[in-house]
């Protein structure tokens, strides 16, 4: 018979070493032994949150595999019902929120490095391509951010329509593009380099300016408008 948590010494339980030693001092796998609070007729808790961690085949993506795992992934592993694997998408999304800031008004962007800090938590680990929006005041303030399109592993179905619809409904001064690449490089390739002069362009014409178009990899970005920039220099 397996050995169960309430039989294990009282401070070798998560829970009670939780309280007494703090968040810090436990495993991956005591912490994940929390959240899904039960294991299965054969395993504890923290056997069950170890087969869990276990599912990762990248060593360097970490725990972090669990941001973009599946709850029918999850579902496969004996002991992990629908519950469970919702309690487990549930925390992955907290972990994600936090990273972000309370609210993105009155943060001003001075250089690129600005919005990739904001921006490289959310991006650097999905697994899709995905573009968003980001609205800037007169101020270089951020007034809104917003999802415009996403696509496969390697193309996000960008169209210049869906980047300006909503800069112009409001009437903003400013924009900046940012999409991710998820193979982790930030290089932008051709395509990113033509489509952002075409980008820039049209921006011209309507009186916005267009102040950066960003790809952010694995813990790196590029601002396109500094390579462009440097490009011709060299």
């Amino acid at each position: 018979m397996p050995i169960k948590i309430k039989e294990l010494p009282e401070l070798e339980r998560p829970y009670e070493k939780l309280e007494w030693y703090g968040e810090k001092a436990l495993s991956n796998a005591e912490l994940l032994a929390i959240i899904i609070k039960t294991g299965n007729k054969q395993e504890t808790s923290v056997q069950l949150a170890q087969k869990i961690l276990n599912l990762n085949d990248s060593k360097t993506e970490g725990i972090n595999f669990l941001r973009n795992i599946t709850i029918e992934e999850l579902m496969k592993m004996n002991g992990i019902g629908k519950v469970k694997a919702i309690q487990l998408k549930a925390v992955g999304e907290l972990a994600n929120r936090m990273t972000m800031p309370v609210s993105v008004k009155k943060i001003i962007i001075k250089e690129p490095l600005d919005l990739a800090r904001i921006m490289m938590e959310e991006l650097r680990f999905q697994k899709r391509e995905i573009a968003k929006i980001v609205i800037l005041n007169n101020k270089n303030e951020i007034i809104k951010m917003k999802d415009i399109a996403v696509g496969g592993t390697n193309f996000a179905n960008i169209t210049i329509k869906d980047i300006l619809e909503e800069p112009i409904k409001m009437g903003a001064p400013k924009i900046i593009l940012v999409h991710n690449h998820p193979s982790g490089d930030a290089n932008p390739s051709e395509q990113d380099i033509i489509f952002t002069n075409q980008l820039y362009d049209v921006t011209a014409l309507l009186g916005i300016q267009l102040v950066d178009h960003l790809v952010i990899g694995n813990q790196t970005y590029t601002s396109i408008f500094s390579k462009i920039a440097q490009d011709i220099k060299d």
